[in-house]
C-alpha cells in the first residue's frame, strides 16, 4: 500500500512540474541582435558594442538593441594608498660628564 501511494505521489510531482522557459537575453553582454527568419525570430546576445552588432547584422534581417537584462561586472576595488611610515625619532647621544 505504501509503495502504491509513493508511486502516485511521484507521478503527480513529475507531471505537475512545468518546464522552465529559456531566457532570450544573455545578461553577460550589453547588446543583442534579433534576427528574423522563416521559422520566427532568434535573439543573439553576444555583442560588446552597438557598432559590433551592426557589423554583424549587415546583409541579414536583424535589428540591434540594448540588452535590458545586462548586468555589468562589479567594479574593481580601488587600491587605497597607504600613508608613508612615520620617520623614527633619531636617538640623541648621551653627553659625557667631564
Amino acid at each position: 500500500m505504501r509503495g502504491f501511494v509513493r508511486l502516485i505521489a511521484g507521478t503527480v510531482i513529475v507531471f505537475a512540474a512545468s518546464p522552465a522557459p529559456a531566457q532570450r537575453y544573455d545578461p553577460s553582454y550589453p547588446v543583442c541582435m534579433e534576427q528574423y527568419g522563416a521559422d520566427g525570430s532568434v535573439m543573439n546576445c553576444f555583442f560588446t558594442s552597438m557598432e559590433q552588432c551592426k557589423q554583424g547584422a549587415t546583409g541579414t534581417a536583424g535589428v540591434c538593441l540594448n540588452n535590458p537584462y545586462y548586468k555589468p561586472p562589479p567594479a574593481e576595488a580601488t587600491p587605497v594608498a597607504e600613508p608613508a611610515p612615520a620617520a623614527s625619532p633619531i636617538p640623541m647621544k648621551k653627553k659625557k660628564k667631564s
